[in-house]
């Protein structure tokens, strides 16, 4: 079945409501949290409060002597059980061919802590109250040293972080022909510079992590429950990585997840403890965090500094860029930190144009802060920001608007070969930009700036024209990249004889209703309805194997497994229904639920033939086994294209600096979609996180300390409902080319596009005023700083 064939079945394309809201909505829901195990015991982890020391000794005796403790862990008892550092999942190769630098990452720490939040011990006590308590008595003696937490400082911290990288210098990777760049750049008409930050961001889920560990003498066999984006993977690193374990004695359980946005994709330090210590204390063992230990301990986002500049000829057409990038990998290499500011971002900053050339350079430096990871859209955000500011910054410097220069410079024929190794399928980026345009009104934008005006306000107009690679694949291209894992996905359907249908999928949701979905992926290729489609993920006990969910990988991917496997059920129940009605099989059609014989009006339903499978007695068994049941697994061909043209309007009050969104239009080209109610959802949370970060969330750390202070809501501002205004969402769709479904994936888009929109705006309304640059976020003291800077 191809993607225009799929696109035309029954339910698909339905705004079908979401099958698990009626469970979280009243209080079904079952999250970490809510499991409670018998005999279970509470975990508190002891933190470091300082960013940079020496941990001369640590004096657990008062703790284990205190109420209810049933052991405090150190990083000494880590180390004699041989339980290895937490690894990184992508290689990546420096430009001189050395590997990246990889200090160990122990799950306790040994000798050293490196950030304020550092795993410094483990209590165990039989209430969470006692081992709160019992954490306060363990005394650590500490040596303090220097710190450094912003990357341009890393290179000449006086106390390196480790050993093995002296200068704090994990790698330089780089991409692109720089001697054919900078021939170009020594002949261009005109050369655009900008230099811009990239704020890091703490992504701040409901849902704060949490884990169980178990353990059971009976079988030696582990369980750990948590809250995690891929428990396949989480196992998969934990046990052969980590722990030494083998993978079938250990089932990992993701229950409800009260969303990630990436920071649950990894495997944690607290979860490897939780489920050593559980077999060494034959207790199970739960540890959630709280609010002000997750601003601690989760993985951050973002945090770039980079330059970069346009070449272009007269007529500002692009001829070639280069960009230089510094970015903080904090303490730590998190799962995925190396993959995000080299193949995630590099890759993309191609854009939507057609600029022959781009060489970028990237350096990465260990600092002492919280590690960085993926953070919703993961690369991609921070490729679109500094690439659709540059560009709106060289339609400026030329007199050129936004929406010319783009069309200039667009992407028209397909497949598109880019300069940084990826080639785009399939795309109309004209028709997201002629309908962003509509859509926003822009023709009125001149009479809608007068009005502002008239009211002491300056309105401002900024395009964004963002593309991302979602899929991660396939997985032998990522390999030789750096991946050290697949990133195929696994899809099983399990037809019943009644029926109705199991699907089994290592796709994982957090929020983003792959219950509904998948069920009418199912639904609508069966013939049947989506209530009769059950969706079953989270659970390694249950699901063959999967590599969860990221990269919005979730229905290109995971329905595509899921599409693979409804073949396989379409031909073997192809040959029941031929047998039933004494025909060849290549005489069988199967449309709307039934199986028909072609020219004829012989006909059976597809429940006839599920019942047939598991009931078997008019039933070909020398050719067939009974039942039907089928499991597949797809590793894509190529990555995935969304893209679109997002349009925002502010008003920034001059006399205070505060930043008003007026009006948001957003077009994205997802492909085929599934369920437009569930994409609209999607992209309104990618476009409020977008927006929160151009506006007004920023992670802070103190420069000479190392503290963090912005570690609660009280210092780090979250967007709420009233910061925006009503989304003009629309649609183009270009079907992908090389996936059963033709989708492209839209969870991240929204956080991807959104950010650059909202600062060339803020741009576009301080311009007169003679303010060139603004680094997100564009908080109010910000604004106004700027503003009496250029008037001064």
């Amino acid at each position: 079945m191809g993607a225009s064939d799929f696109a035309n079945l029954p339910h698909i394309g339905a705004a079908v409501r979401r099958k698990e809201d009626y469970r979280f909505l009243t209080g079904a829901g079952q999250y970490t949290d809510d499991v409670v195990l018998a005999a279970q015991a509470h975990a508190v982890f002891v933190r470091s409060p300082h960013a940079h020391a020496r941990i001369n000794s640590i004096d657990t005796a008062a703790a284990k002597a205190a109420p209810g403790v049933l052991d405090v862990f150190v990083g000494s008892q880590v180390a004699a059980d041989n339980i290895n550092g937490l690894p990184c999942g992508w290689l990546i190769t420096s430009t001189d061919g050395q590997p990246m630098k990889e200090p160990p990452h122990p799950i306790l720490a040994q000798g050293k802590v490196r950030y304020v939040g550092d795993h410094v011990a483990m209590v165990v006590a039989e209430t969470l109250q006692q081992a709160r308590d019992a954490a306060e008595l363990v005394a650590v003696d500490y040596d303090v040293l220097d710190a450094v937490v912003d990357v341009r400082d890393a290179a000449t911290a006086r106390a390196p972080l480790h050993d093995i990288a002296p200068d704090n210098h994990c790698f330089k990777w780089a991409i692109g022909d720089k001697g054919a760049v900078d021939s170009v750049f020594a002949q261009a008409a005109h050369i655009t510079k900008l230099d811009l930050i990239n704020n890091r961001l703490v992504p701040n889920a409901m849902e704060p992590r949490a884990a169980i560990g178990s353990y059971s003498r009976a079988n030696d066999e582990y369980t750990l429950y948590v809250s995690n984006q891929n428990p396949h993977v989480e196992r998969l690193l934990m046990t052969a990585f980590v722990m030494g374990l083998p993978e079938h004695k250990v089932r990992v359980i993701a229950p409800d997840v009260g969303g990630g946005f990436g920071s649950k994709i990894y495997l944690y330090a607290e979860d490897v403890c939780l489920t050593w210590a559980s077999k060494k204390l034959n207790r199970n063992i739960k540890w959630v965090a709280d609010r002000s230990e997750a601003f601690l301990s989760d993985a951050h986002g973002r945090d770039h500094v980079s330059h970069a500049e346009m070449a272009m000829d007269a007529n500002g057409k692009f001829l070639a860029m280069r960009v230089h990038t510094d970015a903080n990998l904090g303490a730590y290499l998190s799962t995925f930190a190396s993959a995000v500011p080299t193949i995630l971002y590099a890759t993309l900053l191609a854009g939507q144009y057609t600029t022959p050339q781009v060489y970028v350079e990237v350096d990465a430096w260990f600092t002492n802060t919280a590690p960085v990871d993926a953070y919703r859209g993961a690369g991609r955000p921070e490729a679109t920001y500094l690439l659709e500011r540059l560009v709106s910054r060289c339609a400026w410097e030329l007199g050129l608007s936004q929406a010319e220069i783009r069309r200039r410079n667009f992407i028209t024929t397909f497949p598109y070969q880019t300069p940084v190794a990826l080639q785009y399928d399939i795309g109309d980026y004209p028709a997201c930009l002629a309908q962003a345009e509509q859509l926003a009104d822009a023709a009125g934008f001149e009479a809608r700036k007068t009005a502002s005006a008239a009211k002491g306000l300056l309105r401002g107009i900024g395009y964004s024209s963002y593309i991302e690679a979602c899929g991660i694949a396939p997985s032998n291209i990522a390999g030789a990249l750096g991946a050290r894992a697949g990133l195929f996905e696994c899809g099983e359907v399990r037809v019943h004889p009644t029926g109705s249908v199991t699907v089994f999928t290592g796709s994982h949701s957090h929020g983003q209703g792959h219950e509904t979905t998948f069920a009418q992926v199912v639904a609508a290729r069966l013939g049947l309805t989506p209530d009769q489609v059950d969706v079953v993920h989270g659970d390694t006990g249950r699901v063959p194997f999967g590599m969860g969910t990221y990269g919005s990988r979730s229905i290109s991917v995971g329905g595509a497994a899921i599409m693979k496997a409804l073949d396989k059920i379409e031909t073997k129940a192809k040959k029941i229904a031929a047998h039933l009605m004494e025909a060849s099989d290549a005489d069988i059609d199967f449309a709307n639920g039934e199986f028909t014989v072609r020219g004829t009006d012989k006909k059976v339903t597809f429940g006839q033939v599920a019942l047939t499978a598991y009931v078997p007695h008019n039933y070909p068994l020398d050719k067939l086994e009974p039942g039907l049941n089928e499991t597949a697994f797809y590793d894509p061909t190529n990555f995935t294209f969304p893209a679109g043209t997002y349009i925002c309007e502010v008003e920034v009050d001059p006399a205070t600096g505060v930043v008003k969104v007026d009006r948001f239009s957003a077009v994205d080209d997802f492909g085929t979609i599934i369920n437009p109610m569930i994409v609209e959802g999607q992209v309104h949370g990618g476009l409020v996180q977008g927006i929160g970060q151009a506006l007004i969330e920023n992670c802070v750390y103190d420069r000479e300390t190392g503290q963090l202070l912005t570690g609660s809501f009280m210092d780090y501002a979250m967007p709420r409902a009233d910061d925006f205004p009503e989304f003009k969402l629309g649609h183009v769709c270009t079907p992908c080319t090389h996936n059963p479904l033709g989708t492209k994936g839209c969870g991240e888009a929204g956080a991807i596009g959104s950010p650059p929109a909202v600062i060339n705006a803020v741009l576009d309304a301080l311009k007169p005023l003679g303010v060139k640059d603004l680094d997100m976020p564009a908080s109010p003291a910000r604004v106004w700083a700027a503003i009496q800077q250029a008037r001064a």
